[in-house]
């Protein structure tokens, strides 16, 4: 998207304002400039092509931010890890909306109970990983199951096997 010092000043592509950033290299624009009709820090850093499918075209991670823009990949860093979390607690691993809670007591001990799955679940993972590596990367270059995939997995079939299948 297009990034502008002022309003009415012409507009520059975010990719063109960080294309001079090595891979892993982070810039801050100085002051705030004007993206989407508001005024904004932007912050922006050049990913690794070796990770990507197309390895010709440059990537960047540009994060705009009404708010300390020293703290703002951090934030996001955060925030990704929080996302990764509702991923597992809903739609790949728990099933979180099927449950149609609506009490808050019952809601939070059900929150509870699926926070100490999950992290069970990324150690069995990690554990996993540690024994029979994950081998298969994408093209986008994460590997083809999630640690917390992984190790869910490993445990849910030893829940279900049968004693006798385990052996």
């Amino acid at each position: 998207d297009k990034i502008s010092k002022g309003k009415g000043q012409p507009a520059i592509a975010g990719s063109h304002l960080f294309r001079s950033l090595a891979i892993g290299e982070t810039r801050i624009l100085p002051g705030k400039r004007w993206v989407w009709g508001r005024q904004v820090y932007v912050m922006g850093t050049r990913l690794d092509s070796k990770r990507r499918a197309s390895k010709n075209e440059d990537e960047f991670l540009i994060i705009i931010t009404t708010h300390d823009p020293q703290n703002a990949l951090a934030d996001y860093r955060r925030r990704w890890g929080i996302e990764t979390l509702f991923g597992a607690l809903k739609t790949r691993g728990f099933c979180l909306e099927s449950t149609h809670f609506t009490d808050k007591v019952r809601l939070s001990k059900l929150l509870a109970l699926l926070a100490i799955g999950f992290v069970w679940a990324m150690k069995a993972g990690l554990w996993r990983h540690i024994q029979k590596p994950i081998r298969i990367i994408k093209a986008h270059g994460r590997r083809a199951r999630s640690l917390f995939r992984y190790g869910f997995d490993l445990l849910r079939r030893f829940f279900t096997a049968s004693p006798q299948s385990l052996l």
